[in-house]
């Protein structure tokens, strides 16, 4: 790269979204790096990550079902607010016609020890797990669909307005990353061609 002068488009500013500086409880890590479920709605793992929106930050929050790797649930927010998480959460919820009793894992971030989101696991069984602390790779799943996300589109685009913003993440997410992405994990099967070959033949793909 040097030779030919290029370099690399990618700029990565750091901005702290986990706030495990509090007295909330803090589950066990269950989930163990077990990102293999059998079928779906078993086991799924959220995060948030920042994308910057002209001089302001927004906050993106995703739970991606780790049977297929599908994002099932997003919310896009001004805040690093436990709303923005719930929002999410229940998108998921509606979206797969409210299953109950799944592994919901996480970072130790406030939004997820909080009362208001624990309070909504709890309406739906669900059992929750955090990582260990400072250790990224206990939720390597979300990690990289971040990492692809922002070095696939986000790093490339400067957004003006949130409208923008949410637009290419429907994009992004809803058609290229969940229909039209092949992912080596599902052997090259996209996320939702998994989930439908799950459910056409009830047996694991």
């Amino acid at each position: 790269m040097k030779e030919m002068g290029l370099r690399c488009k990618i700029q990565k500013q750091f901005v702290v979204t986990t706030d495990s500086d509090h007295k909330e409880w803090i589950p066990d890590n269950i989930l163990n790096r077990h990102f293999n479920p059998e079928m779906p709605n078993v086991a799924v793992v959220g995060d948030i990550t920042y994308i910057k929106v002209a001089s302001k930050w927004m906050y993106l929050s995703v739970f991606i079902d780790l049977y297929s790797c599908k994002v099932v649930g997003w919310d896009l927010n001004k805040s690093l607010s436990a709303d923005s998480t719930c929002n999410a959460f229940k998108k998921y919820l509606y979206r797969n016609n409210n299953p109950k009793g799944m592994l919901v894992h996480s970072d130790r971030g406030i939004q997820y020890a909080s009362e208001q989101f624990r309070s909504l696991l709890e309406s739906v069984d669900a059992v929750q797990s955090m990582s260990r602390k400072g250790n990224c790779w206990d939720n390597a799943v979300a990690e990289s669909f971040f990492h692809t996300l922002k070095t696939r589109l986000i790093y490339h685009r400067k957004y003006r307005t949130m409208e923008e913003l949410n637009k290419d993440l429907y994009w992004y997410i809803e058609i290229y990353y969940n229909r039209i992405r092949k992912h080596s994990a599902n052997n090259w099967l996209t996320p939702d061609e998994k989930e439908s070959k799950y459910y056409e033949t009830g047996n694991v793909a």
